[in-house]
């Protein structure tokens, strides 16, 4: 057989996904599939050698190892052997049945798969930022479908039991030879079940699975934030005819704050200080979750100045690490409602202060604004 590139045989890049890759050979093999072109050698080489590509590069090891090694890393790992039917467990029939099952409705395989595993659930749970950095036990009610406790989710009421369907027997579907292809379909007896149920359960109808609200407790780990979630296994849907359950997803939302904002493991607020303790230093209370600090305010501090306070932030909600720190950040506030004394007051301290060596930054501001029109030709 040819030892062209395997990629340029199903005309495909090496970053071709799978799914893409399946509508590549699929494409290709119907093209040259020897039912659609009898006795043409040609065509029936580029199917084996489509097939074995794609048995190749559908495998993940031996994509690697073809990927690093080229043929020499796959040669002797095809199972397509000389002729459609390949002496190996991967061989044109297991390919080919993947492939276009989902066209024919089923593969290459004859019985059924066994009752089906239950729905996953998502219950969206809204904390504050408090419970969510601290931490909680949350009690939560979840609307569900749950297995029939006197069928125990068989759908035959107690004392007697499915039976195989005839029309199957029991593999819930039925094959059809039509040339080359055998064609399966879903039993329009049991609809895919392989039993019938000749006598129901009169507390689910037969369906196995009745609705139920659940009671769950949600154990939050110190943390979490917008987005992280939490799954209980088998607390999703039953499944049908006794089936698995599926599994919940706890979603989370952690409400906005009334003083922080959250960036990962640090909380950020914003403080309001007075122009006195701006210009003289002193002390202020600042809000932690833990309750109330001090926050030394140093003298000349100006408004948008970052204070850290280190550890007053988040904890991994894995575990481990540093807790995160609170950033507070000081607005200047402007004194307003002044009476005739005070405003006097303030006055005399503006005339007292006219000059740079005050308001550096202001002055250079003007400077700045003045060269600039200046440089302005108008």
């Amino acid at each position: 057989m040819s030892k062209r590139d395997y990629y340029e045989i199903l005309g495909v890049s090496k970053d071709v996904s799978e799914k893409d890759l399946k509508k590549a050979y699929r494409r290709v093999a119907m093209k040259h599939h020897p039912d659609r072109n009898p006795d043409n050698k040609e065509s029936e080489e580029k199917f084996k050698e489509a097939s074995e590509a794609y048995e190749i590069l559908s495998d993940s090891q031996k994509r690697a190892a073809y990927d690093q090694y080229g043929h020499a890393g796959v040669d002797g790992q095809s199972g397509m052997g000389g002729g459609f039917g390949g002496g190996g467990a991967g061989g044109f029939g297991d390919i080919f049945g993947d492939v276009f099952g989902d066209i024919f409705g089923g593969g290459g395989g004859g019985g059924r798969g066994g009752p089906a595993r239950g729905s996953d659930l998502r219950y969206n749970l809204e904390l504050s930022l408090e419970d969510a950095v601290k931490g909680k036990t949350v009690k939560i009610k979840v609307p569900t479908l749950v297995a029939c406790k006197p069928c125990d989710g068989s759908g035959a009421k107690a004392g007697s039991k499915p039976t195989t369907c005839s029309t199957c027997g029991g593999h819930g579907q039925v094959r059809m030879q039509q040339g080359f292809f055998a064609v399966q379909q879903t039993c329009p007896t049991c609809r895919g079940k392989g039993t019938i149920i000749s006598d129901p359960c009169t507390s689910c109808h037969g369906q196995g699975r009745v609705e139920e609200t659940k009671t769950l407790s949600v154990k939050v780990p110190p943390g979490v934030d917008t987005g992280d979630r939490i799954r209980l296994s088998g607390e999703g849907e039953a499944g049908a005819d006794g089936g698995p359950s599926g599994d919940l997803y706890v979603q989370m939302h952690v409400r906005e704050h009334e003083f922080f904002q959250r960036d990962g493991k640090n909380l950020y607020c914003e403080v309001p200080i007075s122009i006195f303790d701006a210009c003289l230093g002193g002390e202020i209370e600042v809000p932690t979750l833990d309750g109330r600090v001090k926050l030394r305010i140093p003298a000349e501090t100006q408004t948008g100045k970052m204070f850290r306070l280190r550890g007053k932030g988040v904890g991994s909600v894995r575990g481990g690490g540093a807790t995160g720190d609170l950033m507070c950040r000081v607005v200047l506030e402007t004194p307003v409602n002044l009476n005739k004394e005070q405003t006097s007051l303030v006055e005399q301290l503006r005339d007292s202060m006219k000059g740079k060596k005050h308001s550096p930054r202001q002055h250079s501001w003007f400077e700045g604004m003045k060269n600039f029109f200046g440089d302005m030709k108008l």
